[in-house]
């Protein structure tokens, strides 16, 4: 018999212990289950070294991330004198970019309008120049960290809406075209990107709000409550329940109030409107002349008129340029006109009126009769609908009017001051457009009180004078346009205050005894044509900087 140790089986040969599997046999194998066992645990027991060996991979990368110098730290940041572009980079405006320009680098100097980060590695941007001209914009990391870095992604997703950037990058087709910006078949891939100057993070007015209808036109402070926008500041694409602001908050964030795409619009519509003026005067034979605005004494009476000290004695500032119109008259032109700055002491608050307004103003040698200027007159109070159409129907989407009517040609409607006060009294203004379809008119003899002294009194009835107003959608657009009589030397009106020996008085008084013909003229209010034939609320939208008794600034 065997000998046994501890209870343990001793092989007779050698003496040693042979170990007993309690799942293998006597002989020491491995059962199958055994090994499966084994098996499943070695591979245990690799997914965990697998697993331990990328986090520590993963941690010795962003270890050594953090310790590398960020490589594109020369690719964005404040625009200094340092700053440099690629040598071969190429000027784009919006408005020019074409298919020539994709896969080129370009340069673009503009607004941010709108910036979002997608992930840690991209972000899209909105860039926006003049007007509403917007582009989408790519940031994306390189993997290798140069030209575009994660630092610089994060930074460019963080810019504040409204700072002004300058831009490097190449321009790219979209997928699909991108609907929220108006260059849609094009994207900017930027490279490099540099702050000029930087917007706050608070605005006083949002872009998005500074393009809406203007909500209140009163020149007193209106409550917050009230929908007076104080605080901001999204982007463009903001949904439309944002408040809108008053025409306080406007002009108080002027800057804002004019890159609105409208408000560029409207300035532009003016500016036509002007040169259309001036190229209808200048092609039939008038001569421009620059009246001063200092002048002597009113021009007009009355009391408004702004006096100022002038070194020992007083000076106005001209209601309006007729006596220099008259003196280039009788200097020996046949018909001038000017364009320039008109000023009226008139403490109206209304959205109707301004202290300061912009006058086009023409002059003309009567031969006949003096309806031969309201022949002119009538032909430069339009604008062309043709050269303007984009920029009206803009207007229209946020201030919504009918297509402003003008009569066709020698059909114009003239109606005695008498019969259109009947007219408004029996039927209303309502109707006087359906009647002659028409929202161009003239109202003709006004009474002699309500008319400057220089203005003609009709020969075939004192009462009224040869004087007329223009009117556009029933508002006066035309101030005083009048015939002038030809023998002055007692033209001035002692019961309208008036005194012909008067200083400014007596000099243009004299100017009519050197022998000067028959003319007339009229003066149209540029600040009042533009709204009107838009058919905006307020006057204070059309000007630039709105002057009026409680505005000065900005």
């Amino acid at each position: 018999m065997p000998r046994q140790k501890d209870g343990l089986p001793v092989n007779s040969l050698s003496g040693c212990v042979r170990p007993r599997s309690p799942e293998g046999g006597e002989d020491g194998t491995i059962s199958k289950k055994a090994a499966k066992k084994a098996e499943a645990k070695a591979k245990k027991e690799a997914e965990k070294a697998r697993r331990a060996a990328e986090r520590a991979a993963a941690a010795a990368a962003s270890g050594s991330q953090a310790q590398t110098e960020d490589l594109a730290k020369d690719n964005y940041g404040q625009e200094t004198h340092e700053t440099k572009l690629s040598p071969d980079v190429v000027e784009i405006n919006l408005k020019t970019l074409g298919e020539e320009h994709v896969g080129k680098k370009v340069e673009l100097r503009a607004w941010i309008q709108n910036a979002r980060m997608q992930s840690a590695k991209i972000a899209f941007v909105e860039l926006r120049e003049e007007g509403n001209w917007s582009i989408q914009d790519v940031v994306a990391a390189s993997p290798e960290g140069t030209p575009v870095s994660r630092p610089m992604v994060k930074w460019v997703g963080s810019i504040n809406p409204e700072s002004f950037v300058v831009v490097e990058g190449t321009v790219q087709k979209p997928l699909e075209p991108v609907k929220s910006c108006r260059v849609s078949n094009y994207e900017l891939h930027i490279t490099k990107c540099f702050i000029h100057p930087a917007a706050p993070a608070v605005l006083g007015m949002t872009l998005a709000a500074a393009n809406r209808p203007i909500a209140n036109f009163s020149d007193e402070d209106v409550p917050v409550d009230q929908g007076v926008e104080k605080l901001s500041i999204a982007s463009a694409g903001e949904p439309a329940g944002i408040p809108a602001a008053s025409m306080l908050t406007h002009l108080d964030n002027i800057v804002i109030h004019k890159r609105s795409v409208v408000q560029q619009v409207i300035a532009d519509i003016r500016a036509e409107m002007k040169e259309l003026y001036r190229f209808y005067l200048r092609y039939h034979g008038f001569k421009e002349f620059q009246p001063p605005c200092l002048i002597a004494a009113a021009s007009e009476g009355g009391a408004n008129v702004f006096r100022l000290p002038y070194f020992e004695k007083d000076a106005y500032f001209a209601q309006s340029p007729q006596f220099y119109k008259q003196i280039e008259i009788a200097g020996g032109r046949k018909s001038v006109f000017s364009i320039g700055p008109v000023f009226r002491a008139e403490n109206s608050n209304t959205p109707r009126h301004m202290t300061e307004f912009t006058g086009l103003d023409m002059e003309m040698e009567i031969k006949k009769d003096y309806r031969e200027v309201l022949t002119s007159s009538f032909t430069c109070s339009g604008t062309s609908k043709e050269r303007c159409a984009d920029e009206i129907a803009l207007v229209r989407s946020v201030y919504p009017s009918e297509e402003f009517l003008l009569p066709e040609p020698g059909k114009e409607v003239r109606l005695t001051f008498a019969e259109g006060q009947k007219l408004l009294r029996e039927e209303g203004p309502e109707e006087f457009r359906n009647k002659y379809n028409t929202d161009f008119y003239v109202l003709d003899k006004f009474p002699e009180s309500a008319r400057p002294f220089y203005a003609k009194e009709d020969p075939t009835n004192r009462k009224v004078t040869n004087a007329y107003d223009l009117f556009m959608r029933d508002q006066e657009i035309c101030s005083e346009a009048a015939y002038q009589r030809p023998g002055r030397a007692g033209g001035a009106d002692p019961h309208q205050g008036i005194d012909p020996a008067s200083p400014g008085i007596k000099e243009d008084v004299d100017i009519f005894r050197g022998g000067v013909p028959a003319h007339g003229g009229g003066g149209i209010g540029l600040d009042r044509v533009v709204p009107w034939y838009l058919n905006l609320p307020s006057v204070h939208l059309a000007a630039f900087y709105p002057r009026t008794p409680k505005r000065l600034l900005p």
